[in-house]
């Protein structure tokens, strides 16, 4: 097996060739040619016939240009541990594991850990390199502690902002740069005064470019934190009303059943509140809302980035014309359009089979359709009635909202066309 090898994945840390043991130093020097970023060849010393590469831009063709050299010996350089967020697991999709050998060095989560005194175990690693920072927000909680592989020198302040706006500005942030290498930093701080002038905290350097921050998130007095679980309280929505009420939201997405890497198609999606509980259910799922009203956009867009899910991705349109081209869904929510005509027929037909489809009606017109769906497609009917408690006179009485009708159905694997 070993024969075979050609390419081999190099990780560096900031010490260059000083932090690498004798088999990567060997890789390299064998190397015909060397690929990395300009920080990763800065590291190493030139060597006679040897070529070096930087990554092209876009770094899509970077993997093509390695294939170019299939069978030369070959030398990769990457930040760190390579399979981690690096370009490692890449490689491997595209070539045999008999003709790549990976050469991991400590990786940068490991060292912030390490400094931090945290179990690497215990900790989650929030990549913003290319990933929009909101992603945090779906993981604050009191205690957790968080990894933010920042995209900048710009990630630190922004982080800062953003655990402000959500209420927790006692958090405390440890920026380190140049991690494991004899220029190492480190700058602490809670989010809410990581605004201060650089010259109260002794520091005149700018924060470095390349930076990863330690979060250990401390709630404000009055935060209340979001449970990933379904069914966050109304409240925690911006929305004009057309919002799947908390204990309804809970009951659809229990029979929408998220699943890892599953995409959800939110049709009608009002302030998006389906599509976003789906996302924080389960973070590899996936969701597209469709949405025509323009408030409504604008609502869907603040709720998901306040609440942790930027991915949520919005399709502004009327269904059924705004679903043509969509990838197919693994699971389908109805909650708006069941009487316009073709959006159930589309939204059924596009289903994977398996997948679940789930519609809410409020109106008898809706409902009417409901039942006619459910003969023709099978699935199930459940009347839900809810009721709150509400002053009355000197004492207090049952308020009821009006009933919901819930249809659920899942798709058979052999279903090719409906009934008719």
């Amino acid at each position: 097996m070993k024969d075979r090898v050609w390419l081999t994945l190099v990780g560096i840390g900031e010490e260059g060739l000083d932090g690498l043991g004798c088999e990567a130093r060997a890789a390299i020097e064998a190397a015909t040619m060397v690929f990395g970023g300009e920080r990763h060849l800065a590291l190493i010393p030139a060597r006679a016939g040897q070529h070096r590469r930087p990554w092209p831009r876009p770094f899509a063709l970077a993997y093509d240009q390695l294939l170019a050299h299939r069978g030369e010996p070959i030398c990769v350089l990457a930040t760190g541990d390579p399979m981690f967020y690096g370009i490692g697991s890449q490689l491997a999709e595209r070539l045999p594991l008999d003709e790549l050998r990976v050469l991991p060095a400590p990786s940068s989560m490991s060292l912030a850990a390490a400094r931090m005194g945290w179990p690497l175990q215990q900790v989650r690693v929030i990549p913003a390199h290319g990933r929009p920072l909101a992603r945090v927000a779906l993981y604050l909680a009191q205690g957790t502690r968080l990894l933010v592989l920042s995209a900048d020198a710009k990630t630190p302040a922004a982080l800062a902002q953003l655990l402000v706006a959500q209420g927790y500005g006692a958090s405390q942030m440890s920026l380190f740069g140049h991690l494991g290498g004899p220029h190492e930093t480190r700058r602490d701080g809670t989010a809410a005064s990581w605004q201060a002038n650089r010259s109260d905290l002794g520091l005149a350097a700018p924060d470095p470019a390349l930076n990863l921050v330690a979060l250990h998130c401390q709630a404000d007095p009055g935060t209340r934190p979001l449970s990933r679980r379904t069914g966050l309280p109304d409240a925690a929505f911006e929305h004009d009303g057309q919002l799947t009420k908390r204990d309804l939201r809970a009951l659809t997405l229990a029979r929408l059943s998220p699943r890892p890497g599953e995409l959800l198609w939110d049709v009608g999606a009002g302030c998006g509140s389906i599509g976003i509980e789906w996302l924080r259910a389960e973070s590899s799922c996936r969701a597209i809302a469709i949405e025509s009203h323009p408030e409504r956009c604008g609502f869907i867009e603040r709720n998901r980035d306040r609440l942790g899910v930027p991915g949520l991705e919005l399709v502004v349109g009327r269904a059924p014309t705004a679903l043509a081209g969509l990838a197919t869904p693994d699971a389908v929510f109805i909650g708006g359009g069941l009487t316009n005509d073709g959006v159930v027929e589309q939204c059924w037909q596009a289903l994977r089979p398996g997948g679940r489809l789930v519609a809410n009606a409020v109106t008898l017109q809706t409902e009417a359709a409901l039942v006619a769906w459910r003969a023709r497609i099978g699935g199930e009917l459940t009347r839900v009635t809810l009721a709150q408690a509400e002053p009355l006179g000197r004492f207090d009485g049952w308020h009821p909202a009006r009933p919901i009708t819930l249809m659920s159905v899942e798709k058979p694997v052999a279903e090719t066309k409906l009934h008719q």
